[in-house]
């Protein structure tokens, strides 16, 4: 160690190579300095007799350690999953809640009565109105180009074939995943913010059997019949669009409808529906009961329910497709 000069000022200047400077008292010096890996407190003390300095080194400083294992502490604390994986996690979770209530027969049936009058019913005049502009739609351009190909016996059986297997169900869980699935959401949601369903969890009510399940089984059950009757509504109009703008005859469409169509068509498309209606209710139901931040939040749960719901109902018409139709078909080859 290499001391300096004492001030008159009761202050002194000790260097020390390597390490840095440290200042002292007059009376009882106390310093710190703090080298590249610890940190050591060294205390200095005047002699009475010759007045030069008394040194004593202590233990070393831990408070550097403290610190960084403090830092650490904090940090796990803090940290908190993202929202969208624990909002994706809460779908399955609900999914599995709801399976075990319908199993169990934990069910409040007047509240699904009144779901399903509201998802079936209510929800019937949007859905066929959809239905019969697209299949007219779908209908001049089928025509255009088969006509063209002398294949007008064909028409029927192309187009029965496409409602059944694929735009009746999607056209009409769309329709009801933007009318139903956002009002699912929007509730929940706005109970969530509210404190309204920690109100039934304190009156002994299971907010999942009073809110959830009843919603889910209406729309498993209503989605169905709305795919049915979209399939009759879309191939009428597209009948009488043919017959009436093209000249091809209406018993035409319909017997080569009849000779395409198979058993399984149907079938596969009232369990699409199904599948579907479970997306739509469990995703918006699980949005909705996951709402934060007010009336801000409600309307991004909202928005953000339809999206997920549309893009889940993709998703598995892809999948069922892939799973239900394999292989080459023949349906079409009694139409020609």
């Amino acid at each position: 160690m290499r001391r300096s000069c004492v001030k008159h000022n009761g202050f002194m200047k000790i260097n020390i190579p390597n390490t840095g400077s440290l200042r002292l008292n007059a009376r009882v010096w106390s310093c710190k300095f703090q080298g590249p890996a610890r940190g050591i407190r060294l205390f200095a003390i005047p002699n009475s007799d010759d007045g030069h300095l008394t040194s004593a080194m202590l233990e070393e400083d831990t408070t550097m350690n403290k610190v960084q294992n403090s830092e650490a502490n904090s940090f796990l604390s803090n940290w908190s999953p993202p929202r969208y994986l624990w909002r994706g996690l809460s779908v399955l979770v609900l999914a599995g809640q709801v399976i075990t209530r319908i199993i169990k027969g934990k069910v409040h049936w007047r509240n699904t009565l009144q779901q399903l009058e509201r998802v079936g019913p209510r929800s019937v005049g949007v859905c066929l109105l959809t239905a019969a502009f697209v299949g007219m739609a779908f209908t001049i351009q089928f025509v255009r180009e088969f006509t063209r190909l002398g294949l007008n016996r064909s028409v029927g059986g192309v187009l029965a074939l496409a409602f059944s297997r694929e735009l009746s169900p999607v056209v009409t869980s769309i329709v009801v995943a933007g009318r139903i699935g956002s009002a699912f959401a929007a509730e929940l949601g706005t109970m969530q913010v509210s404190e309204q369903t920690d109100t039934l969890r304190v009156l002994g009510s299971d907010p999942v059997d009073y809110l959830v399940t009843p919603r889910v089984i209406a729309s498993c059950v209503a989605l169905p019949f709305l795919t049915l009757m979209c399939f009759t509504v879309g191939m009428a109009s597209s009948a009488l669009l043919s017959d009436g703008v093209y000249g091809i005859s209406i018993n035409i469409i319909l017997d080569s409808a009849h000779r395409a169509l198979r058993s399984w068509d149907i079938i596969s498309a009232m369990i699409k529906s199904q599948v579907f209606g479970a997306i739509i209710s469990i995703v918006s139901c699980a949005w909705g009961v996951t709402t934060l931040g007010g009336a801000k939040g409600v309307g991004e749960s909202t928005t953000s329910a339809v999206v997920i719901s549309l893009v889940g109902i993709f998703i598995a018409d892809f999948a069922l497709s892939y799973i239900f139709f394999q292989g080459a078909g023949d349906s079409l080859k009694n139409c020609v």
